[in-house]
């Protein structure tokens, strides 16, 4: 089985958000599924059917969030010296072509949040800077095409998921 590598915070986040699953989400849907039942005929209550759908969407959530739990690996970046950039890094790059500045914290998979500026080790970006130090232009292959970097700076920070 693949491990799957994550921050504690981002361990503490999805565990958090199975904890809520089991013990509200479901059990109130289980109720509503419930109620919705005893307004009679099930083949025209949507409320019924609604409340079916959402319970196993429920289900669905739970299975997939505790299969990558079983998966995980807890990694402390705060033990690396972010010299070079690896997991847990934060790096500042800038685009030497627009002169536009990014900053991305490399995270496991389901931390990532481009808009919060995490990405996943796994991204394509991730995977040209990783082993990268301040000072090294790099030209990346993205989706989008080719970008040519410089890193200006390579530090850990405490991330909020």
């Amino acid at each position: 089985m693949e491990k799957e590598p994550m921050t504690n915070a981002g361990y503490k986040k999805i565990t958090s958000e199975l904890v809520n699953l089991k013990k509200q989400q479901r059990p109130e849907t289980v109720i509503a599924l419930e109620e919705a039942r005893q307004l009679g005929d099930l083949k025209e209550n949507a409320e019924y059917h609604a409340a079916k759908e959402k319970l196993a969407l429920i289900d669905i959530q739970i299975s997939e969030i505790g299969f990558i739990i079983s998966k995980a690996i807890i990694v402390d970046p705060t033990v690396f010296s972010h010299t070079r950039v690896s997991f847990g890094s934060t790096v500042h790059l800038l685009d030497t072509k627009s002169e536009e500045e990014f900053t991305y914290s490399i995270v496991g998979g389901v931390e990532a949040n481009v808009e919060k500026g995490l990405i996943s080790f796994n991204s394509p970006l991730a995977k040209e800077v990783l082993g990268k130090e301040e000072g090294d232009e790099l030209i990346a292959n993205l989706p989008n095409g080719k970008r040519h970097y410089e890193i200006l700076d390579v530090f850990y920070k405490d991330l909020e998921l």
